[in-house]
């Protein structure tokens, strides 16, 4: 058989490209004679770079990155050809500020990676949205590039109060002639019940008076820059990274999207006998935009059958088909959860090869 792995990465215990060779050592531990290709995936998220270079190759670029609070990160960014890929979750990702006071945050460091891409001599810039710890509508990054405003814009969402005049002449002449492109897993609005602040607030720590405070600022950073960027899908992702990239010009795709058009999915897929994707949690979440279902989609269209190995399933069988899935394995029951946590990779092998005396003819 030939087997493709295509998993996103276990949020907190292995990235993408560790998860894909975890499953491929236990299947084959089970099953030597199948044939195992790897294909990890990211949905513009954390690992976006790490996942394209292991399938792209290209140059990694290393960089000084700046984090949320201001202070400095390491951060690579990925060129290949004449294209660029940055991941901004290296720079003001959820990790990086513990889930707390997203109001203070910038992003200022995405902006700084932006400028890297450019100087680089890239055409084409793909910037990666998705586990970000901020909610400054991407202010930070225009302020890196140049931005001027009657308000600081590089200290956060909860300084744009009173904004009123934003000017972009120098970060749309940076970005003029370089295409910017922002890959991410959601759609939502700038503002609003269904805007950054509301929708994703909480994971940033956000209480409900400051998502309110923050939605209102953010709907005064659009009255000043263009109220019509800001309802486009994807404006809100990323706290709002998305709406500063597309003031640039840029346009939102998905990001599962873009990484399995790179890697060629859908062609692996129709070469394949069985599809194997995973995840930290399979759950509702995973739905439309994620990467299960992302690659269950893929898989539906090659009409092979696809089954997915998470650190927990939290659907039922209906709405595990309903996503996608022919199957889905949970490595917490499989092993237990202490071990799941002590040994992620030991234990997602295991739970590969007990799934591989199922699928493996």
């Amino acid at each position: 058989m030939r087997i493709l792995v295509a998993p996103d990465k276990f949020a907190g215990t292995l990235t993408a490209v560790e998860a894909a060779e975890s499953i491929a050592a236990g299947w084959r531990r089970h099953a030597p004679d199948d044939e195992v290709v790897l294909a990890p995936m990211s949905d513009g998220g954390p690992g976006f770079v790490d996942v394209l270079h292991a399938t792209l190759g290209g140059e990694l670029l290393a960089v000084v990155g700046e984090a949320p609070q201001g202070h400095e990160v390491p951060a690579t960014i990925l060129e290949v050809g004449d294209t660029v890929y940055v991941e901004s979750a290296q720079v003001c990702g959820v990790h990086l500020t513990d889930g707390k006071l997203g109001e203070f945050g910038t992003t200022v460091g995405v902006g700084r990676l932006l400028l890297e891409a450019v100087n680089a001599g890239a055409r084409r810039v793909v910037v990666g949205l998705g586990g970000s710890g901020t909610n400054d509508g991407g202010a930070g990054l225009l302020a890196a590039l140049g931005a001027d405003a009657d308000v600081a814009l590089d200290v956060g969402g909860i300084f744009l109060d009173g904004v009123s005049r934003v000017d972009l002449s120098i970060p749309r002449g940076l970005v003029d002639g370089v295409e910017i492109i922002a890959a991410t897993d959601v759609d939502n609005p700038l503002t609003g019940l269904f805007g950054a602040s509301k929708t994703f607030g909480p994971q940033k720590g956000l209480d409900e008076e400051t998502q309110v405070l923050l939605d209102g600022f953010l709907e005064s950073f659009a009255a000043a820059t263009d109220r019509r960027v800001a309802l486009e899908p994807g404006a809100g992702a990323a706290g709002g990274l998305g709406f500063a990239l597309m003031l640039l010009g840029g346009t939102r795709v998905s990001g599962i999207e873009l990484v399995a058009e790179a890697v060629g999915l859908a062609r692996q897929a129709r070469d394949a006998d069985l599809v194997i994707t995973g995840e930290g949690a399979f759950d509702f979440s995973s739905r439309a935009g994620k990467v299960p279902a992302g690659v269950a989609a893929i898989a539906a269209d090659a009409l092979r059958p696809c089954v997915a190995l998470a650190g927990q399933v939290l659907v039922g069988s209906r709405e595990m088909r309903a996503l996608g899935m022919d199957a889905a394995y949970s490595l917490v029951d499989a092993v237990g959860e202490e071990r799941a946590f002590a040994d992620p990779s030991g234990a997602l092998s295991e739970l590969a090869a007990r799934v591989a005396r199922t699928w493996s003819s």
